[in-house]
């Protein structure tokens, strides 16, 4: 089958196209024909080894895992015998978690992990972006049990993961504001936020609200700043924070009123179900920005990496 492989980190180039092994589905697997996958920053940061650190657990000097892709969408070729959740035929889409293996034709998947059956109304493409950014969003949004009426800020709202928290947080009747640039205003708008703020023109910390909920998915805000806007109570989620702030995040929930949630999410098939029904009720839609085929991955790692895109970038396979 074809793949996109790496067996070097280092810039996009790395990548290249080459015929490797189909797999073969074990028993408790299915076999996927993969119609689209997306770039994602784990993407881009587990072929680049940025952090440091990504080293100890995916090779020292060499990457362990040489197919990256960590979302899909396809249909199932194959079923292991002891299958029982999909039949040959279905379209499915998901998570593949820390295996990636997406970027090539063909997947074996074990059938009891993130994975679901299609939602009827929208393409592979627009499904395989889904489970990235809407797992990262569902689990900090599940951790703040935001209730209704209750004021959210989402910063770096137009990204996969922003997109996707706007969403959410307004399926669960808060008040949601996002700050994105100049750009990505009218983007923000068709996903129903209430309030947009344009970070080149003003600064969310001193425009004196207070805000229930600040959602930080690329980790730009000044913490400090942020927390003088956080009512009592409050909660402060940084995804993507590093080391520095989720140390500093602790002793803020430990010593203050407020409380600062960071750290490696956690996700389950009821997750991917559980956005799936929201598609298909309405309640959600995925935000493609541009779309390459998998001979044009390189360019595809060279844009995301860049921080520009708005939603998400796909790839059809």
């Amino acid at each position: 089958m074809k793949a996109a492989v790496y067996t070097n980190y280092g810039r996009p180039e790395v990548i290249q196209i080459k015929n490797v092994e189909q797999p073969l589905p074990k028993d408790d697997e299915v076999l996927i024909k993969i119609f689209a996958t997306a770039v994602n920053s784990g993407d881009w940061r587990l072929r680049k080894a940025d952090p440091f650190a990504v080293r100890l657990f995916f090779g020292l000097t060499k990457p362990k895992i040489n197919i990256l892709g960590g979302v899909f969408s396809g249909q199932v070729q194959q079923v292991g015998k002891d299958v029982t959740l999909f039949k040959v035929g279905d379209d499915i889409f998901g998570k593949t978690n820390m295996r990636f293996g997406a970027y090539a034709e063909y997947l074996c998947f074990p059938e009891y992990e993130t994975i679901a059956l299609k939602p009827d109304n929208i393409s592979y493409k627009d499904a395989a972006v889904i489970p990235f950014g809407g797992t990262t969003a569902l689990y900090f949004i599940k951790k703040a049990k935001i209730t209704y009426g209750q004021k959210v800020l989402v910063y770096g709202a137009s990204g996969a993961v922003g997109t996707a928290a706007i969403q959410l947080a307004k399926y669960y009747g808060a008040q949601v504001t996002g700050v994105c640039g100049s750009s990505n205003v009218d983007l923000l708008k068709s996903l129903g936020v209430d309030k947009v703020i344009d970070y080149t023109k003003e600064d969310f910390t001193k425009k004196g609200v207070i805000y229930d909920v600040i959602f930080d998915t690329v980790n730009k805000t000044s913490l400090s700043n942020s927390l003088k806007v956080l009512s009592p109570g409050g909660l402060l989620i940084l995804s993507a924070a590093g080391m520095s702030e989720m140390i500093k995040g602790f002793f803020i929930s430990t010593f203050s009123n407020k409380k600062v949630l960071t750290g490696v999410i956690s996700h389950t098939k009821e997750d991917i179900i559980f956005l799936k029904n929201l598609i298909e009720l309405g309640n959600f839609k995925p935000v493609v920005d541009r779309t390459y085929s998998l001979e044009q991955i390189v360019g595809a790692h060279e844009y995301v990496e860049k921080g520009h895109k708005k939603g998400n970038v796909a790839v059809t396979i």
